[in-house]
């Protein structure tokens, strides 16, 4: 279920401050940070957001 575009406009990743890409419709939910320096992803449980940097899975 895709998070409301109000909340997803005020998220931003904890790391670098920068926006996050909304992929909660894919099979694994989470936001993903747009800078292309960090790129961490955060995991989305039970419709909320876990935005800590040890639960991020780093980029590929």
């Amino acid at each position: 279920m895709p998070l409301e575009a109000g909340l997803l406009e005020i998220l931003a990743c904890p790391a670098c401050h920068a926006p996050l890409n909304d992929r909660t419709a894919d099979e694994t939910p989470e936001l993903v940070c747009t800078s292309p320096d960090c790129g961490l992803a955060y995991p989305v449980r039970d419709a909320i957001p876990v935005l800590l940097v040890d639960e991020a899975r780093r980029p590929a």
